[in-house]
């Protein structure tokens, strides 16, 4: 059974920094792209960062320079490193791909 986990997430001042994880089962992460999506309240779903299967990586622009997609191999799991959070920042935030689907979700809100 193919499965996607995620957790990381929380409350977090602005300027603060949180570390998402997607667990992954069923699947090795390093075969497939992979990708970080956010959906805020009232809003669509969208792509926010992505890693390919050779490891290049794509940033949506308002998070570039500020959030990192990383695979550790080791441990079968994807993360998003997020410095420099913005209130705009806050949303559910999932991991993703055409093979396994979605994950739960896991909130992230960034306030003072």
């Amino acid at each position: 059974q193919v499965q996607l986990v995620e957790s990381g997430g929380g409350l977090v001042q602005p300027g603060g920094s949180l570390r998402l994880s997607c667990a992954a089962s069923g699947i090795i992460l390093r075969d497939y792209t992979m990708d970080w999506y956010r959906q805020a309240p009232g809003k669509e779903r969208d792509m926010v960062a992505r890693i390919a299967n050779n490891g290049r990586t794509f940033y949506e622009d308002s998070v570039k320079g500020r959030f990192t997609i990383s695979i550790d191999n080791a441990k079968n799991t994807m993360y998003l490193q997020m410095n420099s959070l913005k209130p705009e920042d806050t949303a559910v935030y999932y991991c993703h791909s055409p093979i396994a689907g979605w994950g739960q979700g896991t909130q992230v809100t960034v306030s003072s």
